[in-house]
């Protein structure tokens, strides 16, 4: 056989084995079909060793308490301050002034109005790569970054547009049911209080028994959660009639 018609064999061949893979990139009409690829998974490290120092616990007056373990490798400032407010027993009897069913629960503020704080100075940003994963817990703010003061939000879904925007805090390790039983509002009606708050080991709760440290969170696309709710925003006091507070423009 000629070198000729070998080389036209091979040529024929080829063609043959490509045909398919051709087949699959082409659409009903010959034109290429971009390739759709998996959004890979996101996967948190695990947190340091749990240690009771590191715990915040808030019993609430929704009938138990709950305990969120505060990440100081991830935002330094902000858990101290949260500590430093904790202990001088600031939290004890505040209210939950913004809760959004399926969203997030915002207090902290000793005016239960949104626009209050504490007397030391706003904070400095302190985003990170935690997730807005139902649980976790971060600090409020107004749309200036460095803005955030005593006001903090747990989310009850999650809602990964917030990541990186806020500074995430913790998250919580038990008693969630009783974050969800918060009462629901903007205000709320009735709202729901912080009977108490402290830094410690939690305390040992019939409804849900033991406690684990949190493991490394897996998140997947479908967390998004929905991007469209308000923000949780914890606007500064203003000199007209106060209003109700807006959301960031730009998040």
């Amino acid at each position: 056989m000629s070198s000729f018609f070998k080389r036209l064999l091979i040529l024929a061949a080829g063609l043959a084995l490509t045909a398919p893979a051709l087949a699959q990139q082409t659409g009903p009409e010959g034109l290429a079909e971009p390739h759709v690829r998996a959004l890979p998974e996101r996967v948190v490290a695990p947190a340091p060793p749990v240690v009771p120092e590191n715990i915040l616990n808030l019993q609430l007056s929704t009938g138990g308490t709950v305990s969120i373990v505060l990440r100081p490798d991830k935002a330094p400032n902000s858990v101290e301050r949260l500590k430093v407010l904790t202990n001088r027993h600031f939290y004890d009897g505040l209210t939950f002034h913004r809760v959004i069913d399926g969203f997030m629960a915002q207090g902290g503020d000793p005016k239960g109005t949104g626009e209050g704080g504490s007397d030391l100075p706003d904070l400095k940003a302190e985003f990170n790569d935690l997730p807005h994963v139902r649980g976790t817990m971060a600090m409020a703010r107004a749309q200036e970054p460095d803005s955030a003061n005593s006001q903090f939000y747990i989310m009850l879904s999650p809602n990964l547009s917030l990541d990186q925007n806020y500074t995430v805090v913790g998250r919580v390790i038990k008693g969630m049911i009783y974050v969800d039983r918060l009462e629901k509002g903007e205000p709320p009606a009735h709202p729901s209080t912080i009977v108490r708050a402290y830094i410690g080991q939690p305390p040992a709760d019939p409804a849900t028994p033991g406690w684990t440290p949190p493991a490394p969170v897996a998140i997947l696309p479908t967390d998004a959660g929905v991007a469209a709710s308000p923000l949780p925003t914890a606007p500064k006091p203003a000199a007209k009639p106060a209003t109700k507070p807006k959301a960031p423009a730009k998040h």
